[in-house]
């Protein structure tokens, strides 16, 4: 078993993670090669929204936020804010840092929950753009390059922070 998880989606945002509830030991840049990051994971209740996942792509790579979990049973409270195992599955990748290789937990979304016709929304994307630190400038400038849904100035921040709403 492995304590390291990666986030590549919206708990790149360390202030997420926090406000989760989710203890981490330590964080570093990590990377996932031979996958894509895509937003094709359907939310729920939101037509037309879509959250990341990644896609198997060879000669791509995913980059983001492998967390030293403060326990192996640590990622078991990660589950329900990815929805897990309706919505996202997870299994151990293995990563590449700067270390070496890693074994690490990664959610992908499962198959009946994708839709490649979704966009982020803005608050969504915002929080991957908030990892800034662990991931390269080409990487960042695709990130702000994306298209994104604006967010309805009546979601909750607060809430926002912790569910994807």
């Amino acid at each position: 078993m492995t304590s390291w998880y990666f986030a590549y989606g919206s708990n790149m945002n360390p202030d997420r993670m926090k406000a989760r509830g989710i203890s981490y030991i330590d964080c570093k840049s990590a990377s996932l090669k031979h996958y894509k990051l895509s937003f094709n994971k359907r939310a729920t209740g939101k037509n037309g929204i879509g959250y990341a996942n990644i896609q198997h792509q060879p000669n791509s790579k995913v980059e983001g936020v492998a967390y030293q979990l403060a326990s192996l049973e640590t990622i078991a409270q990660l589950d329900p804010y990815e929805g897990t195992p309706v919505r996202y599955s997870r299994d151990i990748f293995i990563l590449s840092t700067t270390d070496g290789l890693l074994p690490a937990w990664v959610y992908v979304a499962n198959p009946a929950m994708r839709d490649n016709n979704l966009l982020p929304e803005q608050r969504y994307l915002d929080h991957l753009l908030a990892g800034r630190a662990f991931y390269s400038d080409a990487y960042h400038q695709w990130l702000s390059s994306h298209n994104f849904v604006p967010q309805d100035p009546l979601d909750d921040q607060q809430r926002g922070l912790t569910h994807n709403v």
